[in-house]
This record gives C-alpha cells, sequence and structure tokens, in this order.
C-alpha cells in the first residue's frame, strides 16, 4: 500500500464521521466544543453557516449524523448530536452582528425562487450577501414550506420555525406569498438570470381500493391533512382513527391524532416493524403516546355505511424475497383483520407534480415523470434552471435540501458569472497542531465513560391536551455539557511523521483499541487480516506511514480508533502529533470562481 495523503481534504474528512455523512457537512465536532465551553452562539454561528436552520433541525432533523458517530462503535448510543444543535439555537445570545451585510448596491443579476421551503431559503440566504436580488414565490401566506405546513407545533414550536426563517427573508428577500406559479413558461418570461425550483413532493400518493369514493368524507391524505392542521383549518378527528403507512409522516398524523380527539390511534403498515421508513425515534416516540404500531398488513377495502366510514379490512402478508433479493408480499391466509375506526388517514408516501412546467420549454423529464437534474450542479437540462429539496429527487429530508441549496447556489453564482458550472470550488482546510507542552493538549481529551443523556419530555398528560405544546424540553445546560462530553474529538487527528518515529512500539502497548500496527508492507487485503486487530470495515481506510528506519510500515485503522491521543502523548520522539482538522465547504461567492 502506498503511504496515506493526508494533504487530499477527503481523507481526514472521512474520519469526521458525522461531518462526513452530514449532507450539509456541518464541523459536528467543532460545535459541540464550543457548546461544551457555553460558547453558544458561536456553536449556532458555525451550525448556521453551513445548515442554515439549527434551532429547526435541531428539533427535526432525520440525523444521518449520529449511526455514523464514532461513539456508536464502542457502546451502543452515538453523542445526541441532534439534540446538542437544539441546544446551541436556544440559549444563542445576539447574533445581528455575526450575519453577513447585504449590499446596498446589488449585481443587477435577478434569481426566481419558487417554493418557500428550506432549499430556496438556503439559495437566498447564500447569494443575498453578493448582490443578487432574489425573487420569492409560494401559494402559502408564510415562508418556511413543509418545515411549516408539515411537521407539528408539539415537535416545531411555530415561534422557532418564524425566527430562523424570517433571518433570511429579513436580509432582502422580495417575497410573493399566496401567489402559485402555475407555468413555468410565464415566468421565465419575465427574463430572470436563473430560476430556483424548490416546490417540494406536494402531493400525497391515495389508495384506489373499494370504498374510498363512498367514505370520502372521513378519508385523508395525510400531508394535506397535516397542512390543515398546521394553519388551523383542522381541529379535531373522530375518536377511533388508522392511519396506514410506516413513514414519519404517518409518525406525524398519529400523533396529530391523538391530540385532536383520536381516543384509539392505530398506525398500520405493509411492512415488518424493522424496515418501517420511519425513523427510530420516530416509531419510539409514537408507541410511548400509546399508539400501537400493526405490521404486515395490507388494506384491501374501506368499509362504510350510508356514506359514513366504518372501518378499513386488511389482508395479512408475509415477505419472500427471489434471487435478486427483491421483495415480494404474499397472503399467509390468515382470515382478514377489520379494524373500527370513524376517519383514516393516508400517509403511504410523496409525489412530485410539475403540472406547472411545460414540457415544450427545454427541460427533460425521466421515465418516473421527474426533472432530469445534475446531482452535483442542480441544473436542469435548460441551462438557467435549477431544482433542489424534494422537487429534484424525491422526498428526502430538510438537511439534504439544504445541502442543495448551497449547491444550486454554486451554481447560479458560476453561471451569472459565465463560468462552468461543473467546476466545484475545493473546501477550506485547516490541520493545526494541539501540543501545548509535552503532554498537554488545547483540548479535553479525556473520553467521557458516560451513557447518552436523556432528552426531557413533558408530561403526556399535558402534550396530549394541545396540539402545540412541545413535547420535548431540550437539554439544560449541565445535561448539555455532558452529553459533549461524551463527543470523542474525531476531528482532531492522529498524524504521524516516520522520519521520527525509532519504532519502540510505546503507542503499539498503550493503544486501547489495538489499532495501530508496525509490519511489512503487503496488498490492502491481505494487510487488513493481519493487524493487531484485524480491520474489517472497508469503508475507512487504513492510515499508512512509511519512511520507518527498518523499511517496514505504520498502518492504523482509523475505523475504531478513538482520538484519545495516547499514542501521541507516549511517544518519546514526537512522531506522533493530534492536530485538530477543520474543513469548511465553500458557499457561493468569489472562492468559488476561477481566478
Amino acid at each position: 500500500m502506498q503511504p496515506t495523503d493526508i494533504g487530499n481534504p477527503d481523507y481526514f474528512h472521512k474520519v469526521v464521521d458525522c461531518q462526513w455523512a452530514c449532507p450539509a457537512h456541518t464541523p459536528v465536532p467543532e460545535y459541540i466544543r464550543l457548546i461544551a465551553e457555553r460558547r453558544y452562539t458561536d456553536a449556532f454561528m458555525v451550525n448556521w453557516e453551513s445548515n442554515v436552520f439549527p434551532g429547526i433541525l435541531g428539533r427535526t432533523c432525520d440525523r444521518p449524523c449520529e449511526p455514523a458517530c464514532r461513539r456508536g462503535r464502542v457502546e451502543k448510543e452515538p453523542v445526541a448530536i441532534c439534540r446538542l444543535k437544539r441546544v446551541a439555537a436556544d440559549n444563542k445570545g445576539d447574533i445581528r452582528s455575526y450575519l453577513p451585510a447585504i449590499p446596498r448596491e446589488k449585481n443587477g443579476k435577478r434569481i426566481a425562487l419558487v417554493g418557500a421551503g428550506p432549499a430556496s431559503l438556503t439559495v437566498a440566504r447564500d447569494l443575498l450577501p453578493l448582490g443578487y436580488h432574489c425573487v420569492l414565490f409560494d401559494g402559502d401566506s408564510k415562508g418556511g414550506g413543509m418545515m411549516r405546513t408539515q411537521i407539528p407545533r408539539f415537535r416545531l414550536p411555530e415561534a422557532v420555525t418564524n425566527e430562523e426563517v424570517d433571518l433570511i427573508l429579513d436580509m432582502g428577500v422580495e417575497t410573493h406569498f399566496g401567489e402559485f406559479v402555475g407555468s413555468l413558461k410565464t415566468l421565465l418570461s419575465h427574463d430572470w438570470d436563473a430560476v430556483f425550483i424548490g416546490c417540494g413532493a406536494p402531493r400525497g400518493r391515495d389508495l384506489d381500493i373499494p370504498g374510498r369514493r363512498e367514505a370520502a368524507d372521513h378519508i385523508h391524505i395525510g400531508i394535506d391533512w397535516l397542512s390543515s392542521v398546521s394553519f388551523g383549518h383542522i381541529d379535531k378527528i373522530g375518536s377511533r382513527v388508522v392511519v396506514l403507512g410506516g413513514g414519519n409522516t404517518a409518525m406525524d398524523c398519529c400523533r396529530s391524532s391523538r391530540r385532536l380527539g383520536g381516543e384509539e390511534v392505530t398506525v398500520v403498515v405493509r411492512s415488518g416493524f424493522d424496515e418501517m421508513k420511519a425513523s427510530p425515534w420516530e416509531k419510539e416516540d409514537a408507541m410511548h403516546e400509546d399508539i400501537p404500531i400493526l405490521n404486515w398488513l395490507v388494506p384491501k377495502e374501506f368499509t362504510h355505511e350510508r356514506g359514513r366510514l366504518t372501518g378499513v379490512l386488511f389482508e395479512k402478508v408475509k415477505a419472500e424475497y427471489d434471487v435478486r433479493g427483491r421483495r415480494n408480499l404474499i397472503p399467509t391466509g390468515e382470515p382478514d383483520t377489520h379494524i373500527p375506526c370513524d376517519d383514516c388517514l393516508i400517509a403511504v408516501g410523496q409525489e412530485n407534480a410539475f403540472p406547472w412546467v411545460e414540457r415544450d420549454i427545454g427541460i427533460e423529464f425521466d421515465r418516473w415523470d421527474m426533472p432530469k437534474v445534475d446531482p452535483k450542479t442542480m441544473q436542469s437540462t435548460l441551462p438557467n434552471i435549477f431544482f433542489g429539496g424534494d422537487a429534484a429527487f424525491g422526498p428526502k429530508n430538510i438537511i439534504w435540501a439544504v445541502a442543495h441549496g448551497h449547491d444550486a447556489a454554486i451554481s447560479i453564482d458560476k453561471l451569472c458569472h459565465g463560468e462552468d458550472v461543473n467546476e466545484r470550488p475545493p473546501p477550506g482546510v485547516t490541520l493545526v497542531s494541539q501540543k501545548m507542552g509535552i503532554h498537554e493538549w488545547s483540548y479535553d481529551n479525556d473520553i467521557s465513560n458516560d451513557l447518552r443523556y436523556k432528552v426531557p419530555w413533558r408530561d403526556t398528560a399535558v402534550t396530549l391536551k394541545d396540539i402545540k405544546v412541545e413535547v420535548e424540553l431540550g437539554f439544560n445546560e449541565k445535561q448539555a455539557y455532558l452529553e459533549a462530553e461524551r463527543c470523542l474529538n474525531c476531528d482532531v487527528q492522529t498524524v504521524f511523521t516516520g522520519q521520527l518515529c525509532i519504532e519502540c512500539d510505546a503507542c503499539v502497548d498503550i493503544c486501547p483499541m489495538d489499532c495501530i500496527t508496525f509490519t511489512e508492507n503487503g496488498s490492502e487485503g491481505e494487510l487488513r487480516d493481519r493487524l493487531m486487530a484485524p480491520a474489517f470495515n472497508r469503508e475507512q481506510d487504513l492510515y499508512i506511514g512509511d519512511s520507518l528506519k527498518t523499511g517496514r510500515i505504520m498502518v492504523k485503522d482509523e475505523d475504531v480508533c478513538l482520538h484519545c491521543g495516547l499514542c501521541a502523548e507516549r511517544c518519546p520522539t514526537g512522531a506522533w502529533d493530534m492536530r485538530k482538522f477543520l474543513l469548511d465547504v465553500t458557499l457561493a461567492g468569489p472562492a468559488c470562481r476561477s481566478r
């Protein structure tokens, strides 16, 4: 194997597993250390630079960072990264002096933003400080998109949504709320330099089974029903409710139903419990509120009497897999199950709907009737039209929409400056030694043995009575500090200098994970098998150091390293050092353009 090139920004970025897994590449360990130091405003701004909505995401993010967390490799539970983000948002001070200045003189470029969700708002946040005139269109009366309309208030208080959406709108966005864009061709006639479409996936899937039309008054599409609840158009539901679907929308529907009069609320899913698309914590929250989840049931019919819904009839199924591993649902032959109900909420998925995008203007669509979008640039086949969020690749989550917005803003900025949008800017990277003395570091490297701290909840006797009462209370300062101390500082990297090594094996002896080996070189496959501890995770690289006097190499398995710094503390020659790696994704602006 060749020596590791630690000058490649992606090498140590990939070792910071939480940041690597985050679509917006938020520097997670950096802001967690700031929280431990009670520097909440600084921690908020680190988040705001990358993920734009710290308070919203600190409550609602799908948390791709947490399954990747290095802490989860040494014990069951990762660091509560998402809920620590909320701590920064809840405890921040006045941030006005930190916000970017907006030029009074504009640069003459006009950008249309269709949809006021997280993707479009991110584009505006990135382009407004550069002098762009951003014009936002949305059919709703307020900004926020699905963050406002589809996430219940008991998970995301409206005040939090208002604050973080208004931070961007107050930067100078020209808003046209209550104005649907009914024709892209008409919109393009108004001479825009670029158009960004971030209208989400606004249509919920329906179920065309017997009884659907006859009992339509009490059968509701989940995302539309949540929007009506959000805007106050619906404030009650029947006492017996069946929710169809196993995703996060279904979890929001069932929990909202409990607060609007549903005494017997049941979630019914066609898959197994473990295969449900809902996040594990969403399922746990629903069950905590005494909502049963029934699995392996496929709806066959809505039963009704004189136009009134009486229940849903289900067929029991099981999963069988063909030679290609594809799942098929096979009836078990057991008697059908009938679940009585007064109302039924259908939450079996969302679809994109683009009837307003004419097919003769140069935008190509695929066989699923989705626009063809470059996943790197977010550009469509019509060069000045960009897509992002759910409108680009189908329903995902807020953090993906933010990442799309950043990428699209870079592309729009380069397009408006006559540059190739495919040329993407490198990130900003620093790698700085943390050595303060022979055995001292500028960060706390003592590894906490605490298990993950639970976020306090309000009593269900209170929360189930009012749909606007937030369930989670968030960490207090002490809990936040203790949870932050569980972070293993995986951005403080072990850096090896072979010329200084005397091969005394002191680092090998003291390593608690047996992840350092001095050995003869070889191919990666056989080398992984003969290390001190075999390195089975090929997704994580081996760190190879050479220039040893014996001709051997140093191999460190990055997968299990705890970044404890014991190797550097023990090394008598300073061959090992602990260096803080910070990667800042370059946003739209001069740094993205050719020089």
